[in-house]
């Protein structure tokens, strides 16, 4: 066992390389007659474990690390800045995409019987690939999804933002000229998208006169993200097991997501249609009234309102 061991000096926890099974067969050659579920139970009380790898190592440099602890701190400056004088923050994402007919959704639910389901996820058998796109304002607690069938485009995500603000925003803060939009830095909002950018200008900054900026969380973080583990995470457990056989099923799932910490939830089918590799031009984008930020400025950014250029 020896040359095979590892352990943890803080605890005393060890662990091995070795199977049970084959730590059985070296015990036999030995005349020790043991199974492997009687390893197993010996390990036990030797304090061994069976373990995983755990994610824990960053990639890049000091430097990189420096940035990203930064940006969180930032974040966490600005989201207390806006709360402070009543202003809307919201986090948003793209949930993953959901093949909408009677496939398997992971997950169990109570029932006499099982649900049939096809036997294979094939993309071709959907009725639809929904993409639901989610903006949720975490100080009133309130979650809205956008519920597209085409693609997850910059032009998708600035149109959801925009809608929401016009549903949802402008009535629960119906003096505030500023908002804050918490996004990772990826994907159809990513922060090197410059229709994502133009996106907000031409849609959401200057119909509405809103000065809006927005912080990105530093790649492969998007775990920090509100959205993530206090919307997404509850609309999966609300439909964990129940195929999604129908878009009306799909939005009615989200729609009676609730907590008991107040969490309600909307839901909106968006209908448009949304090609993938528009691009606006460099005439337009001279137009875009961006000013970046003096703290990481590739993250952080505001679009002037017209009545501000």
């Amino acid at each position: 066992m020896l040359p095979a061991t590892a352990g943890d000096p803080i605890t005393g926890l060890k662990w091995t390389r070795k199977t049970t099974v084959k730590l059985s067969d070296e015990l036999r050659k030995l005349d020790i007659q043991v199974g492997a579920r009687t390893v197993a139970r010996l390990l036990d009380g030797l304090k061994y474990r069976l373990r995983v790898n755990h994610k824990k190592l960053s990639r890049g440099s000091a430097w990189t690390r420096s940035q990203r602890n930064q940006q969180f701190l930032y974040i966490e400056d600005m989201r207390r800045s806006f709360a402070q004088r009543g202003l809307p923050v919201v986090s948003i994402d793209t949930m993953k995409k959901q093949l909408v007919g009677r496939f398997k959704n992971p997950g169990a639910v109570w029932a006499k019987v099982a649900t049939p389901v096809n036997d294979h996820d094939f993309r071709s058998d959907a009725s639809h690939i929904a993409s639901p796109y989610g903006v949720f304002d975490p100080i009133a607690n309130r979650g809205h999804l956008f519920v597209g069938t085409s693609h997850d485009t910059p032009t998708f995500a600035s149109d959801c933002v925009s809608r929401w603000w016009k549903t949802d925003g402008r009535s629960h803060y119906p003096k505030a000229d500023k908002l804050l939009i918490l996004a990772d830095n990826g994907g159809s909002n990513g922060s090197r998208c410059r229709a994502w950018k133009h996106g907000l200008m031409t849609k959401l900054s200057v119909p509405h006169r809103l000065e809006v900026t927005v912080c990105h969380y530093p790649s492969g973080a998007s775990k920090w993200n509100p959205i993530e583990h206090r919307l997404f995470s509850q609309i999966s457990k609300n439909w964990a097991g129940e195929p999604l056989a129908t878009l009306e099923t799909m939005l009615n799932f989200i729609r009676t997501t609730k907590t008991e910490t107040g969490l309600r939830v909307r839901a909106t089918l968006m209908k448009g249609d949304y090609p993938k590799g528009l691009k606006p031009t460099a005439a337009e984008m001279a137009t875009l009234p961006l000013l970046p930020h003096d703290m990481l400025p590739d993250w952080n950014y505001t679009i002037a309102s017209s009545s501000k250029m």
